[in-house]
């Protein structure tokens, strides 16, 4: 006779089984239709989505801010941290900008201007100048008329593509400040919130069940802060000795080339790389020699930083090995591209260290089995 427990079990075992094949099986033939609603779904809660992204990395200044100042400020500590931590992220971004794009158009209306002047000044060279070159026949009036066409045209499809553009740029302004409102009503209430979220969990999941859970969020959040940190410091690090090396090899613009570096590899790997063509386009209209210069050094630090810096720095923040860093981000990017990469390290921060609680368990589990 079967005990009534046991056949309870193994009923609800059959059942599970029977509706996660049902389940699969729906997937698959809808899978269109699943990635769809999937998709609709995720763009409908994007500010939400948006909002905690915010929130985490807010949360890493605003954290700093509130320990430094809660012994001097009696009332409004926690709003003055979040606001002073949104004003110190914006101006970052916003001194990089003022200080950045003005020189970098210059530099690129300087580019195209020397280029014009030269096709005109070789347009009216007499074809005997080139006579020492048999082989040599060039159309320098074609080549200018070609450039011009080509400018005008872009030109226009640049503005074509504005207009067009302008609904979906309102569109996401929207949604910026939507998201940084949520951000910030998270930051807030914080505390009241993972309350309210532990609450549920312990309240509709098993305990076991609940509790590791709960491990897994904050293990996940403690990670993320350490990587932000991490991130933040190697961005620090990577622009201070570009603009060193740069004032020690001569070369222009070396403090607002190195604080651009510096911001452009808050994006791991290859963010660097976008400070590094600005700063090419504003060096070259200086000296075209220099430019050449910059970028051989810099592919020297870019190298010293990812294969050193990077992963000691970031890696030891995460206690991630540098073996895994590198192999995250090259995943991460190869699967979703700047986002992968962003997002690659503590997501693999945090896996290795739920498989490594993991294996320590099943090992004690083991070794206390053999004991007994």
């Amino acid at each position: 006779m079967f005990d009534d427990k046991l056949l309870l079990k193994l009923s609800k075992w059959i059942v599970g089984v029977f509706t996660c094949c049902i389940l699969i099986f729906l997937g698959i033939k809808y899978f269109d239709v699943l990635t769809a609603t999937i998709s609709s779904l995720i763009g409908l809660a994007m500010p939400l989505i948006l909002g905690i992204i915010f929130a985490l990395i807010l949360n890493v200044p605003m954290g700093f801010i509130e320990r430094n100042i809660k012994n001097k400020v009696k009332k409004g500590v926690r709003p003055l941290s979040i606001l002073l931590s949104i004003l110190m992220v914006a101006g970052i971004l916003v001194g990089i900008c003022v200080l950045v794009i003005p020189e970098l158009v210059q530099a690129i209306r300087l580019i195209i201007e020397i280029t014009m002047d030269f096709l005109d000044a070789a347009s009216n060279y007499d074809a005997k100048v080139f006579d020492f070159i048999p082989s040599l026949n060039i159309d320098w009036e074609g080549i200018k008329n070609s450039l011009e066409t080509w400018a005008i045209t872009y030109g226009k499809n640049i503005m074509n593509s504005a207009a067009n553009m302008v609904g979906s740029v309102v569109s996401g302004t929207v949604n910026f400040f939507v998201s940084l409102v949520f951000a910030v009503y998270i930051l807030s209430a914080k505390e009241k919130l993972k309350g309210q979220v532990a609450r549920l969990i312990h309240a509709w999941l098993p305990e076991k069940a609940g509790h590791y859970i709960i491990h897994v969020g904050v293990t996940c959040n403690r990670i993320f802060k350490l990587y932000v940190a991490g991130q933040a410091t190697e961005a620090v690090i990577l622009g201070t000795l570009c603009m060193i090396g740069m004032l020690i090899l001569g070369m222009p613009y070396a403090p607002m080339i190195g604080a651009l570096v510096g911001v452009t590899a808050l994006i791991p790997i290859v963010g660097a790389f976008v400070g590094c063509g600005v700063g090419f386009i504003m060096i070259l209209t200086v000296s075209p020699f220099k430019a050449i210069i910059f970028v051989v050094f810099f592919l020297i630090l870019q190298q010293v930083e990812g294969n050193l810096i990077y992963p000691r720095v970031v890696g030891s923040k995460v206690n991630l090995p540098a073996i895994w860093v590198l192999a995250a981000i090259t995943i991460g990017g190869n699967i979703s591209g700047i986002l992968g990469m962003l997002f690659a390290v503590p997501v693999t921060s945090a896996l290795y260290t739920f498989v490594k609680e993991g294996t320590v368990y099943m090992e004690n589990k083991k070794n206390n089995n053999v004991h007994v």
